[in-house]
């Protein structure tokens, strides 16, 4: 254990109120999170314990301090910033500081990744044809992908953007569904389509998908097809069987880039069916030119109560195993 004093200046009783949250509220949440404890006096804090967690929580008050110059800190606010300072990027620093982070960028601003996983998964998809996102939900892995196929099609990179899910029922069966075919899949497709009109607009992405420049379309759909000069993202693939994966992966043709994102943990298959995901990434694990990305809890970007009930359900899961 140790403990680093710091000095957060100019004493701005206003600024430190904004920095320390009401009832020290935002303390509270850096101490949760990096397992220390802040006291302070005024503008004088002091940070105790483990090195490497002191060392991390002092350089996120001092980012977080000087963003109280222009914006009013929130709990979501000082969630984010310590997904984009996790404990592993500040130690790392050093070593990470001359990979040139990537930036996307569309209508709704400048989408970067939070945190070393994210940034990562951006450098991959960049630099490799066929991708891997895997892990739990909240971590960004379908929206970055997203923002990856927008930015490659503005620049004239593929033609098409391609967005694919499988269209497995999570409890509930299809054929309850009021509806035509395109109807009943199309529940299954909106957090893409929420994607795309988060980041281009609904009537740019209603245009886009009028012209066929965007096509959104359940799995099934992609057999027999060879897909050139696109940007593919398959989406929820934990819920592909064995052979749904192996013909999507064997649809890619030239100048395409496909993304395939799911989490192992959710699997809505039927028992007696093995996950496409969870075979290829035991059968493709050592080939060259495909990149794996993978997701764990303190990735997740959404509410921090997200993060608390994957780490919960990590730990039961574990617990259980080793009882069995």
């Amino acid at each position: 254990m140790i403990s680093q004093e710091i000095s957060l200046a100019p004493a701005d009783n206003s600024r430190l109120s904004n920095f320390c949250g009401q009832f020290d509220e935002h303390l509270r949440q850096i101490e949760s999170r990096l397992q220390v404890e802040i006291a302070n006096r005024g503008n004088q804090f002091k940070v105790t314990g483990l090195d490497s967690s002191v060392k991390a929580a002092c350089a996120l008050m001092q980012k977080l301090f000087a963003s109280t110059e222009k914006e009013h800190l929130t709990a979501e606010s000082v969630h984010l910033a310590m997904q984009d300072s996790s404990i592993d990027e500040l130690l790392d620093a050093p070593a990470t500081s001359s990979q040139q982070n990537v930036s996307i960028k569309t209508k709704c601003g400048m989408i970067r990744g939070r945190g070393l996983n994210q940034q990562e998964y951006l450098r991959k998809i960049v630099t490799h044809d066929i991708n891997f996102g895997v892990g739990p939900a909240g971590t960004g892995k379908t929206y970055l992908a997203v923002a990856c196929a927008i930015e490659a099609l503005q620049s004239e990179k593929v033609r098409k953007i391609i967005l694919v899910r499988p269209a497995v029922e999570a409890g509930e069966k299809l054929g309850f569904l009021p509806g035509d075919m395109a109807q009943k899949v199309d529940p299954y497709l909106r957090p893409l389509y929420d994607a795309l009109y988060d980041m281009l607009g609904f009537e740019r992405v209603e245009k886009m998908i009028d012209k066929g420049i965007i096509e959104v379309a359940p799995l099934a759909f992609m057999r027999g097809r060879t897909l050139n000069d696109s940007f593919i993202i398959l989406d929820e693939a934990q819920n592909t069987t064995v052979e749904q994966i192996k013909m999507f992966l064997t649809r890619v043709g030239f100048g395409s880039t496909a993304v395939v994102t799911g989490d192992v943990t959710q699997i809505d298959l039927p028992s007696e069916k093995m996950s496409g995901l969870r075979h290829v990434l035991e059968v493709l694990k050592n080939v060259e030119g495909i990149s794996f990305t993978f997701f764990e809890a303190r990735d997740v970007v959404r509410h921090p109560l997200v993060q608390r009930i994957v780490c919960a359900y990590e730990a039961y899961e574990k617990a259980h195993k080793a009882e069995s």
